[in-house]
């Protein structure tokens, strides 16, 4: 899978996923999404994200984990 919209450079932000070359982690992306803000409220926070980084962000996260396994609180 390809993503046009994400960058990753070692001199910003640590080298963490962002949209587009911005200083705007994908993972802050998801976790506004993940505590219930919505599309219109994210472009809001940052005016300079469009719905297409959104939709990318959530793309990007869901493939970042399918590939590894996450240790995950059992309950019997």
């Amino acid at each position: 899978m390809k993503f046009s919209r994400i960058t990753v450079d070692p001199w910003k932000m640590g080298g963490m996923p962002c949209i587009r070359g911005l200083r705007i982690p994908v993972a802050t992306v998801v976790g506004m999404i993940a505590d219930g803000m919505s599309t219109e409220e994210i472009l809001k926070a940052f005016p300079d994200l469009e719905p297409e980084d959104i939709q990318e962000a959530l793309r990007y996260a869901a493939e970042a984990v399918r590939e590894r396994e996450l240790p995950l609180v059992t309950t019997t």
